[in-house]
């Protein structure tokens, strides 16, 4: 399995195995647990590679001073084998959930002094969680062993240099978090949300060669995580990267230690603190030593997410450096407490973005006195409206603010991004080409029409200090309006398909060929077929022809990045190199948007990238692996893991099938149609059946008699040879072709299985057996060809863009208000007319002579 198939085995059997244990509490067990096998399996690949053997192994214990002081110092921490995550795998009937407890306690004494700071009481949440697995030593052995079972597999020993650990804790985290509801804000910053501040962040300091990041309300950690990742991308040496984290809540704060340590983050590097950031400033000094540790921390980069509109005190809170400039707070809302702190801890040049709720932008009190001294000390760089319901447990609107300490310039980049998401359940999420958007409309400072918009200072303060984005960008959808004239006499206004400009720039003789002119502001279509006609005129077929040749070299470019150097390219930069060669393509090439060409690159970029790290963990003949398929099926009562067949470690069955084993596929797919058009062929019968055919087939019919019982109808058969007549002849006619279709139902599932089998077994043995040549041409049809097919039918959404627009200007026009006037006056005529006709008692006559008159009739 890749890590995605990993992650989403692991996740659903979690999911199951929680039973009642809310989601926001399960996660501190599955997650401690998963820490604790990544120090055990650590520790064990440090021995083996100072030359301890399995046998070696066993000799380690805490009675052992010299050895416990040797590992100490070079990890950090001593694990004794008897507690080694390995150890309990192996121990059967004779584990219990004392074990646990024994090893977690021993883990606490044994930390070396120099790593306390990262592993001290790391643990404390697991271990006082242990009782609620069950309600008895037995049951909560079960559970625990339940758990160790499921995370065994999931590779912690180096051999694996893509970050499956990572993934895996990441995925596990954030199905949590959207399955804690409310609870979920407390730990989980969507990763989307994480991405866009990281890009942020990340074109700041691009060029620094040492950095320092905060985050003050860690959470999980994976915000601070993904800011240390993205900045990586421009540095030579990521241990030249220091993360700084503070959280208040215990558990979650032992999260954030564990996510950073997983992450193969140098412990010297992580320095963490549980506290409460508002009313705990960061320690400046040592209280042993207060004069010579001394040292504020001024940070490169801040990134929060705090609780939004939280309550707090400020109260004796005016001598405090954080808020001394720009004033407190007030008591029910801790939004700027938080701003404020986190634009203190940034150095000159440094930066800070921050998610708040809507409220900021525009309170007025002691809110609005604090923002009108952030813009008139010109800090605030850029204001970013994210879409509503994109956090997990919370469904009200959210903003990115970026600030800095130190800017040339004195405006404000607002961009209103709340209208680009995909939903996913309950809940919104930004794709990739929205967060692309964004970064590179922050990165460029640009205006772009109803999305962002460059706000001067001398404005801000005509609008006394609000800062509501809709004061600025107007990004709604303009209401659609009915020209009068058109609507009574029919034709399009030319106004509305000026509307349209951005085509008839693009296509300049388009627009007179589709309209017939008529003196006055108004047209119509003069062609009968507009997609035809659109699709053949000789400017649009220039469009397609200058996209196809923009493209012509794309498919040999994929080729030699991602084939010819599948072993040596940087998978996580490679993404940004492909998109800036798809983005130069489209330089020239008006109307077609190329973050929509980015988003088909993403969508299909994660199967790749999984495919590229096993590739350049395991080598090329990963390629021609097969992995058991695993599915969970009910035996006894209970869901066990079974093997139904085999899947392609990385070159699919299917693929295989279509390219290498295509005459097989086919008749096995022929077999496949003809099954499938039986059921049809059944109902045929049954349509011919008279209802009392189908009285006298009572027991031959389903309940609701809409289908044959197979082993009845022979014996019905049997029955109608006895009677002659010729109704019986017939209904017996019907149901020997009944029969029939049974014989052959029943000899056509047989040979799919057989053949399936086969066809299974052969392309099994064809993956293990590829030549060299056969398995780059089968990378090459899985990564390239869906991307080249896909980007190629760019021009055609465009296209029928532009005949979906003209068509509803069309028929919106069609009918106009004088025919359909018409229309009612000839309706009212008609019904008069039937009026004459109908009969009744006086009353009856009276009132139908009424309806008449007020149908226009002459009434008698």
């Amino acid at each position: 399995m890749n890590k995605q198939q990993l992650a989403q085995k692991i996740w659903a059997s979690a999911n199951q195995m929680r039973s009642k244990i809310e989601a926001n509490e399960y996660k501190d067990y599955i997650l401690g647990f998963i820490f604790y096998k990544y120090l055990s399996d650590k520790e064990v690949k440090f021995l083996k590679e100072n030359d301890y053997d399995d046998e070696l192994l066993k000799t380690v214990s805490e009675e052992e001073a010299e050895t416990v002081e040797w590992i100490q110092k070079n990890i950090g921490y001593f694990i004794a084998y008897k507690d080694l995550f390995s150890t309990w795998l192996t121990m059967g009937k004779d584990f219990d959930v004392s074990n646990v407890r024994d090893a977690l306690s021993a883990f606490s004494r044994l930390i070396s002094n120099s790593h306390k700071r990262v592993f001290e009481k790391v643990f404390d949440t697991l271990q006082t969680g242990l009782s609620k697995l069950g309600d008895s030593s037995g049951s909560q052995t079960k559970a625990i062993s339940g758990l160790l079972t499921l995370i065994k597999d999931i590779p912690m020993d180096g051999k694996q240099d893509y970050d499956v650990l990572g993934f895996i804790y990441e995925y596990l985290i954030s199905n949590f978090a959207a399955n804690a509801g409310k609870k979920a804000g407390e730990f989980y910053t969507p990763h989307e949300v994480s991405l866009l501040m990281s890009e942020i962040v990340a074109s700041h300091l691009k060029g620094k060669s040492e950095i320092k990041i905060y985050d003050p309300t860690s959470g999980s950690g994976s915000l601070l995580i993904n800011i240390g990742q993205s900045v990586a991308k421009y540095m030579s040496d990521d241990n030249n990267i220091q993360y700084y984290a503070q959280e208040l809540k215990e558990n979650t704060y032992n999260l954030t230690r564990m996510n950073l340590v997983m992450r193969g983050i140098d412990p010297a590097n992580i320095i963490t603190r549980n506290g409460d950031t508002l009313e705990e400033d960061w320690p400046y000094f040592d209280e042993n030593d207060p004069v010579n540790t001394y040292n504020p921390l001024y940070v490169d980069a801040v990134v929060s997410n705090p609780p939004y509109s939280q309550a707090w005190d400020p109260s004796n809170k005016e001598g405090d450096p954080r808020y001394a400039r720009f004033g407190l707070a007030p008591k029910g809302k801790a939004d700027y407490a938080f701003l404020l702190h986190d634009l203190f801890h940034i150095k000159p040049d440094g930066i800070m973005t921050i998610v708040l709720p809507h409220g900021v932008l525009f309170r007025g009190g002691e809110e609005g006195e604090i923002r009108k001294n952030l813009i008139e000390n010109n800090h605030i760089d850029a204001i970013i409206g994210l879409p509503a319901n994109i956090f997990f447990g919370t469904g009200i609107p959210t903003i990115i603010m970026v600030l800095r300490q130190k800017r040339e310039n004195t405006d404000v980049l607002i961009i209103d991004a709340s209208k680009g998401f995909i939903k996913e359940g309950k809940n919104n999420k930004l794709r990739a080409s929205d967060i692309k958007r964004i970064a590179d409309t922050f990165i460029k400072r640009e205006s772009v029409p109803k999305f962002s918009r460059v706000v001067s200072r001398e404005e801000i303060r005509s609008n006394d200090y609000n800062l509501n984005i809709p004061r600025y960008v107007d990004s709604s959808e303009a209401a659609e309006h009915w020209d009068v004239y058109a609507s009574m006499f029919g034709g399009i206004p030319t106004a509305e398909i000026e509307e349209l400009g951005e085509f008839w720039t693009a296509f300049p003789a388009l627009k007179k060929a589709l309209f017939t002119e008529s003196g006055i502001p108004y047209v119509n279509v003069s062609v009968d077929d507009i997609k035809s006609a659109i699709k053949s005129h000789p400017d649009v077929v220039g469009f397609e022809d200058a996209f196809n040749a923009a493209f012509s070299t794309f498919p040999a470019f994929l080729k030699e990045e991602l084939i010819d150097r599948m072993e040596s390219i940087e998978i996580s930069k490679a993404e940004t190199v492909l998109s800036a060669d798809i983005f130069e393509r489209l330089k020239d090439i008006p109307l077609i948007d190329k973050y929509a060409a980015f988003q088909l690159l993403d969508d299909d970029w994660t199967g790749i990238s999984i495919d590229l790290e096993v590739l350049q963990t395991e080598g090329f003949s990963a390629t021609k692996e097969v992995d058991p398929n695993l599915v969970i099926k009910k035996k006894d009562g209970k869901d066990q893991e079974v093997q139904e067949g085999w899947v392609g470690h990385i070159i699919p069955f299917d693929l295989v099938q279509a390219t290498l084993l295509s005459a097989e596929t086919d008749e096995l797919h022929g077999l496949e149609s003809r099954l499938a058009e039986i059921p049809s062929e059944y109902e045929s019968i049954l349509d011919e059946m008279t209802e009392e055919d189908k009285e006298s087939c009572n027991d031959v019919l389903t309940e609701e008699g809409d289908a044959f019982v197979p082993k009845e109808v022979s014996k019905k058969i049997k029955e109608l040879k006895k009677d002659r007549s010729p109704e019986s002849v017939a209904l017996r006619t019907l149901l020997e072709k009944v029969e029939s279709l049974v014989k052959s139902e029943k000899e056509i599932k047989a040979e799919i299985k057989a053949k399936s089998a086969a066809l299974q077994a052969k392309t099994k043995d064809t993956i293990e057996r590829l030549s060299d040549e056969q398995a780059l041409d089968l990378l090459e049809k899985k990564w390239i060809a869906p991307l080249i097919e896909s980007i190629h039918k760019l021009p055609d959404t465009v296209i029928d863009s532009l005949v979906s627009k003209i068509q509803a200007l069309q028929n919106k026009y069609a009918t106009t208000f004088f025919e359909v006037e018409q229309q009612i006056s000839e309706t009212e005529a008609t019904l008069s007319g039937m009026i004459d006709d109908l009969e009744g008692n006086e009353y009856d006559m009276l009132g139908l002579n009424e309806l008449k008159k007020l149908l226009g009739g002459s009434a008698e």
